[in-house]
């Protein structure tokens, strides 16, 4: 009976897994997951990540077992690992979910090369996006530049086929499992606290739960930043513990669908685009007419949720706090950070990297770029007045209330001025005066 190895890497689900699905179809399975060195080292080896990394695996592992088998944990070099497991299991082929970034176009070309030496035939499953990205493509270019074309065209295609999960699974016996590690010995510090709990489960308990409350119908409208707005999916996506095929799935033809689609749109739309440009990480999209300041005292602030301007300190504040942020409040630090204090786009994609536990590369870099003018924004100078955003996204001021405790006396709107109380009152707030003259702020969106 053929057996195939099932790589995972961010596909950790059992419904909706191409690669799986077909391997199950084909015979016995290897189900293995390679805590990667290289990853572990690098923007994903952070302790929000690495926390819901481990959940998942867990989850994943249970699931596999339900099903009559159980995941192997390897750690090293996935390609190294993958053969060396291959080997002694005696497979003839490997799946694996196909992905954008560089290192997971080099990461497959070696498996390939590894493979064909083998003599073991290696296939790529997409699931990482609703439509593959280079699928789409416009006339004359080789990826979509602007969002709205792109929007069109992926609206008019999107046809994605969800995939029941497999009921059994069979698998070699004899082989060594491994061991999922502790979180001590993969990150150096604890995650945030109010990390939410990964895997395929919470995944689709998340969901449901959110279906039943009615988010999809007041989700796109522009609503306060608390309660907390929108699916909170994106960690889940990220990780592939729920496919974005099966959610396009669920909420299509649903009141408030189209906006929820869109979003889904976006995060399709920035995977294409790394996969035409590579270097979208390090090199702007588009080339600014702007010298970036080196300020590392404003960096720190910014960084640190003390800028002196609530609104924006109480996102960095939250991010610090529970690895996630509301996509207007990335837009609120992410416009300051760029365009009013003029700081490089890339310290905070890094910052986000660093702390996000839903930090995608692709979306990460392409909404920051996005936001600092650099990026696939059809008005690259709009700039975001951190004063009229929190008056129209946090009218009461209960989202900075929640987030800088020291300003929780300030009644009503006059939390998001704290520099126009009196000397006495803002002697008694232990917070800072703002980092820019708010006056200086000017007529922004």
């Amino acid at each position: 009976m053929p057996t195939t190895l099932v790589l995972f890497t961010r596909d950790l689900r059992v419904r909706d897994n191409p690669a799986l699905a077909a391997a199950a179809r084909r015979g016995d399975i290897v189900p293995l997951f390679v805590l990667d060195e290289v990853l572990l080292s690098g923007r994903s080896g952070t302790p929000n990540r690495i926390a819901f990394l481990l959940d998942s695996l867990h989850d994943l592992d249970r699931s596999l077992r339900e099903r009559g088998a159980k995941l192997l944990i390897r750690r090293g070099d996935p390609v190294e690992e993958a053969l060396e497991v291959a080997h002694r299991a005696g497979v003839d082929s490997i799946h694996i979910a196909e992905d954008v970034s560089g290192y997971a176009h080099r990461r497959q070309a070696r498996l390939e090369r590894a493979c064909d030496e083998a003599g073991i035939a290696l296939r790529a499953f997409s699931g990482i996006t609703v439509v593959p990205p280079g699928e789409l493509v416009p006339i004359g270019g080789d990826h979509y530049r602007v969002f709205t074309p792109y929007w069109r065209m992926w609206r008019s295609r999107a046809r994605p086929r969800v995939l029941a999960g497999p009921r059994v699974l069979r698998m070699p016996s004899g082989l060594p499992t491994g061991r999922i590690p502790a979180h001590g010995r993969l990150a150096r510090s604890d995650p945030a606290v109010g990390l939410p709990a990964g895997g395929e489960s919470a995944a689709r308990k998340r969901l449901e739960s959110w279906l039943r409350a009615g988010g999809l119908s007041d989700y796109g409208r522009d609503e306060a930043l608390e309660p907390p707005p929108g699916s909170r999916l994106s960690p889940y996506l990220h990780f592939g513990c729920i496919s974005p095929g099966e959610l396009f799935d669920r909420v299509s033809g649903h009141p408030g669908g189209e906006s929820f689609l869109r979003q889904l749109c976006w995060r399709d739309f920035h995977h294409q685009v790394l996969a035409a440009r590579p270097d979208l990480p390090y090199r702007d999209y588009r080339r600014a007419r702007r010298r970036w300041r080196k300020d590392p005292g404003l960096l720190d602030a910014w960084r640190s949720g003390r800028t002196g301007i609530p609104i924006v300190d109480a996102g960095m504040r939250q991010l610090e706090a529970e690895g996630l942020m509301a996509n207007r409040a990335r837009l609120i630090v992410g416009s300051f950070l760029a365009k009013t204090l003029g700081l490089d786009w890339r310290e905070g994609a890094a910052h986000f990297e660093r702390l996000l536990v839903d930090a995608d590369l692709a979306n990460n870099v392409g909404n920051w770029q996005w936001v600092a003018g650099t990026g696939n924004d059809t008005r690259p100078n709009r700039v975001l007045n951190p004063l009229r955003q929190a008056r129209r996204f946090d009218p009461d001021g209960v989202y900075v209330r929640r987030h800088v405790p020291e300003l929780a006396r300030i009644e009503g709107r006059a939390i998001h001025e704290p520099w126009c109380l009196d000397a006495d009152q803002r002697r008694e707030l232990d917070y800072p005066d703002p980092v820019i003259d708010p006056d200086g702020l000017g007529a922004r969106t």
